[in-house]
């Protein structure tokens, strides 16, 4: 036993152990060892002459922190990089998050008339994460609903029509359900056949969406009747629940998982990429 190791210790620098080297994202959940400050990484920026990150706690109370040693991921300790540089125009052409293979130098296109409709805010950023660069070479923008009850009436005041397409993606979109009546009266609306296509996962929620095994777990934990969904879910997890805010950290650390369509159930998939067809071929 050594004596001498006893006593506060600097726990921001370096060990003898090499830790993972991580580039920092946007949403990534960070707990900073020091003070214990936990957030979610809002921005990233250099200030006198270094790199620094600002952590959002689950109040909204933010803080920021020099990039390096110091920092744990779930749990983790890791050296925490700069972004990761983003593939100058011109490189050889990679791939996208979804799969299909990366355009050099391409621009993002004019958004065009036609609209993809989730159902919130989390299926948005799912979208965006895994369909993103695709979209805006196509030009398509996505957009959330916050729930389908008043679907009808926002098809009628977009007004589809040729040129004018809507695809629309609905959680719990199963027979009998309370969604899949909503969608059968949208379709048999003026003006919906062949210019609306609503489609739909058997999931409860778009996090539901994420395989499992991404999350290091064999399935997702089983909700109580009558109890939210989300907050069960965290709750499940261990994670805070009790506010808007812990469910919105929540959401960033499950999404900060997801990395490509591979982490994602082939039911999302397949109906994504049947909307994003319907918009984009004649």
């Amino acid at each position: 036993m050594q004596y001498q190791n006893w006593g506060p210790q600097d726990m921001s620098a370096p060990t003898k152990a090499k830790l993972p080297e991580v580039p920092v994202e946007r949403g990534m959940v960070l707990e900073d060892v020091q003070s214990g400050w936990v957030g979610a990484v809002i921005r990233v920026e250099k200030s006198g002459g270094m790199h620094v990150v600002a952590l959002e706690d689950r109040r909204g109370k933010s803080r920021s922190f020099r990039l390096g040693f110091g920092f744990l991921l779930d749990g983790q300790a890791i050296k925490l990089l700069p972004p990761a540089p983003r593939q100058a125009p011109g490189a050889v052409a990679g791939r996208t998050a979804s799969g299909s293979v990366r355009v050099a130098g391409q621009r993002a296109q004019v958004a065009k008339a036609s609209r993809i409709w989730v159902e919130g805010k989390h299926d948005a950023e799912l979208v965006e994460k895994v369909w993103g660069d695709d979209l805006r070479v196509e030009g398509i923008v996505v957009e959330p609903l916050h729930g389908i009850d008043d679907l009808a009436a926002a098809v009628a005041e977009f007004n589809p029509g040729p040129g004018r397409r809507l695809g629309v993606l609905v959680d719990h979109l199963v027979p009998d359900s309370k969604e899949s009546r909503i969608a059968d009266a949208v379709m048999a609306s003026p003006g919906a056949a062949g210019n609306v296509l609503i489609v739909g996962h058997p999931y409860v929620d778009v996090w539901q969406a994420i395989r499992p095994a991404v999350l290091g777990i064999e399935q997702w934990p089983v909700v109580p009747r009558g109890q939210d969904w989300k907050t069960g879910i965290l709750a499940a997890f261990g994670w805070p629940h009790a506010t808007k805010e812990d469910i919105g950290l929540g959401w960033q650390k499950l999404l900060g998982a997801v990395r490509t369509y591979a982490d994602l159930e082939a039911s999302l998939l397949g109906r994504v990429e049947e909307v994003i067809d319907f918009l984009t071929v004649p």
